[in-house]
């Protein structure tokens, strides 16, 4: 509970790390108290505090609460009872989160936050969808405001130890990509030999496509701006011959001009930009229960098993299918789910190639998979072990 402090004494305490469980009422009095007029009161307040604070560091206690804390309010049991799970996304990116016409959610992360309500209750619309920007994404997270945050964030060091959250999977490898124009007839940035390449400036996107370019030895002329809208209007305008950023932006730029058709995304990545969805630190369970939904989407794939074909391989002899489907194994006893947990996610929104031509193949936005293959199949995306 976050408690109002007034007086500089009780910041101070506030502000100590230490594991304290102090009633709210009992810092309003201490507050009240210092508030008081005499020295009496306030060295009183003083003393009670040491008192607490002394009590709070007792051998055992901080390691006794944080168990408690653990069994009382783990994630999965919050969502649970709350009957709804909350997550974070984007409402304004097509193909990845964004609102239709008729006022849904739809798009790529969507489906993976309804496959994660669906392992967890059945029922894939018991979810509540919170657009965030990027500046409140994170904070929606690490103040517990949302469940799962699935909104195009990329997987770095200082996010995953900084800002303490916890990436489950990788849902997407994206990365910095190039969009020219179709009848230019270019594949690859060796046909781009002295194109002119709208970028924003002062970015890694600038350094990443000079780099590009140079250890290919292909000469080109950066049209540099300040602002994405300024560098696709350029684009657009026919000033440069393409312009480049992150695929998933690309996509969606393009998916906005007056005629998407005519322009291209080469099946080429200039740098890592894995995305996927991400919870807090300090509850293992809830993570696993995300991080084994992702990855038992993308089994699916290798397994082939679909949303069509999901009841007739309930009789597979297959071990690696019959645990996927919760036939033998006791996999989803083991996350806190049923067993056939992903029964119900692929029945809801199909396994990792149905998830990625509905929205961002040729049915969608038309991404090439690149990177965002299987293994077996010259891409990264590699399920761990259902065993």
């Amino acid at each position: 509970m976050k408690v109002k402090a007034s007086t500089p004494l009780v910041r101070f305490f506030l502000t100590l790390d230490v594991d304290y469980n102090m009633p709210y009422d009992l810092i309003t009095k201490l507050e009240g108290g210092i508030m008081m007029k005499g020295k009496l009161c306030v060295l009183f307040a003083g003393l009670l505090v040491l008192a607490l604070i002394l009590t709070a560091c007792a051998p055992g206690k901080k390691e006794a609460a944080e168990e408690e804390a653990v069994e009382a309010v783990g994630r999965l049991q919050l969502v649970k009872e709350r009957g709804m799970l909350i997550m974070g996304c984007n409402a304004e990116l097509p193909g990845f989160g964004y609102i239709n016409p008729a006022g849904d959610f739809e798009g790529f992360d969507i489906d993976f936050g309804k496959a994660i309500a669906a392992a967890v209750f059945g029922d894939a619309t018991k979810i509540e969808y919170r657009p965030l920007t990027a500046a409140e994404r994170l904070p929606a997270l690490q103040t517990g405001e949302v469940d799962v945050l699935n909104r195009n964030t990329t997987w770095t060091l200082t996010r995953d130890s900084a800002n303490e959250l916890d990436w489950a999977a990788v849902t997407f490898y994206d990365g910095q990509g190039m969009m020219v124009r179709k009848d230019s007839g270019w594949k690859s940035l060796e046909d781009m030999a002295g194109a002119t390449v709208s970028c924003t400036t002062g970015t890694t996107t600038e350094m990443n496509l000079a780099d590009a370019f140079r250890s290919r030895g292909v000469e080109y002329t950066p049209l540099l701006f300040e602002s994405t809208q300024d560098t696709n209007t350029a684009y657009e305008e026919g000033r440069a011959d393409g312009e480049t950023s992150d695929k998933s932006q690309l996509a969606a730029l393009r998916s906005a001009m007056a005629n998407p058709d005519e322009h291209v995304i080469l099946d080429v990545t200039m740098s890592k930009e894995p995305l996927g969805p991400l919870t807090a630190h300090g509850d293992n369970q809830w993570n696993d229960v995300v991080r084994w939904v992702v990855w038992g989407i993308i089994q699916a794939e290798e397994s082939g098993v679909s949303s069509k074909n999901v009841d007739e391989m309930l009789s597979s002899k297959d071990p690696t299918i019959q645990r996927l489907l919760g036939v033998s194994g006791e996999m989803g006893t083991s996350l806190g789910l049923s067993d056939d947990f992903m029964v119900n996610v692929l029945k809801a929104v199909g396994n990792y190639e149905e998830i990625y031509e509905r929205w961002l193949g040729p049915e969608g936005i038309n991404i090439p998979r690149g990177p965002n293959r299987l293994w077996n199949k010259g891409g990264l995306l590699y399920p761990m072990a259902f065993r």
